[in-house]
């Protein structure tokens, strides 16, 4: 999504400029021309990346025969540290420039890693402002260029009008991986069923990514999808709009929904292995990104176990029977699009990517 956004920028200011790598459908339509499709890359785990390596390690090949191959101006990388810190190394040894957009949590964990940065990333292009006083104090060249959701979503204003004349609704984001969803789906299904139980009335709508087809949830789900739920195909915002509160996976999402002012359960799943592994780890102590820009738990996590239906349920009922405790939610959420730092960023992303090209956009 954010990939697209820049490609898109980049495209309208330099529409002769040549974009080219790892991407799905909204990069291609973006403008951009995919040398390897991104629909079997998107795994979390550390044991998920095992089970998915031999599709990894052919795409990891592919991109470092282009990098041999074509030498590009410019290595832009998106997220995904494992997998690009490699490409960062391969680009090194060839001399191409790298710009790593969306940093890598190092600050969470696994702080080494910011070494491998340090030797292999030309610069950092982060958003969060702490993220760039993190690299700083580690020496890593870091520009802050702004949370790319605050120029997509408006200031919000608590909503105080009653819901009392209309059926409340209850967002459903099982994630955008096949993987994450074949590992949620079925749980928040349940919680879902157990929520309508509860209250007949409740609407219940489910955005389908773009990465995704209808199929790809009822495999996951291993079952239909029941006919009480609404899905919206790549519509999350819309979803997101429609909600009264959200079930989600952890993820970017979480700070897309706070930006709404929607109390949410987040809801965080992986392989025992990979958590057991991660949990020693790490060094922060909220898994969603609202909770740690906040600084606070201001909604509810639920790891491993404790993500269960009925868990979810409760949480969820906890946000549509106490008025006030939801109100209090609404309120804090609200605060996290001034400590996302709005007005202080260093510099635009797409500029960034037109100095370090050593060039001047087009107007």
């Amino acid at each position: 999504m954010h990939a697209a956004a820049l490609v898109r920028k980049l495209k309208q200011r330099d529409p002769g400029l040549r974009v080219s790598g790892i991407g799905g459908s909204a990069l291609r339509e973006a403008g951009m021309e995919i040398t390897v499709d991104a629909a079997n890359l998107a795994v979390v785990g550390i044991i998920e990346v095992i089970t998915h390596w031999r599709a990894i390690s052919a795409a990891l090949d592919a991109m470092r025969r282009v990098l041999r191959e074509e030498k590009p101006d410019l290595l832009v990388l998106v997220d995904y540290a494992e997998f690009n810190l490699k490409l960062a190394q391969t680009a090194k040894e060839c001399g191409v420039p790298v710009l790593f957009y969306i940093s890598p949590q190092v600050w969470a964990w696994r702080q080494k890693r910011v070494e491998k940065i340090r030797d292999r990333v030309d610069m950092m292009a982060v958003v969060f402002p702490f993220e760039a006083e993190f690299y700083r104090k580690h020496d890593v060249p870091v520009r802050f260029v702004g949370h790319p959701l605050l120029h997509a979503i408006e200031p919000q204003q608590p909503d105080t009008s009653s819901t009392t004349d209309r059926p409340r609704t209850v967002g459903l984001f099982p994630g955008s991986r096949k993987s994450e969803i074949r590992r949620l789906l079925p749980t928040i299904l349940d919680a879902a069923a157990i929520l309508r139980e509860q209250e007949p009335e409740l609407r219940f709508v489910l955005p389908v990514a773009s990465t995704l087809r209808e199929q790809d949830l009822t495999e996951a789900a291993g079952r239909t999808l029941p006919d009480w739920i609404t899905l919206m195909d790549g519509t999350a915002r819309e979803a997101i709009v429609q909600s009264d509160v959200v079930i989600t996976a952890s993820g970017t999402a979480t700070l897309e929904i706070a930006l709404y002012g929607k109390p949410m359960v987040i809801v965080y799943r992986v392989a025992p292995l990979t958590y057991a592994i991660v949990s020693r780890l790490l060094k922060i102590d909220h898994i969603g990104l609202c909770n740690i820009v906040a600084g606070e738990r201001v909604v509810s996590e639920l790891l491993q176990k404790e993500a269960n239906p009925r868990r979810i349920a409760d949480e969820i009922r906890r946000y549509l029977d106490e008025p006030e405790y939801y109100a209090e939610t609404q309120k804090k959420l609200h605060t996290i699009r001034a400590l996302l730092g709005e007005e202080k960023i260093d510099v635009e992303l797409d500029e960034l990517v037109f100095e370090m090209l050593g060039k001047t956009a087009r107007a």
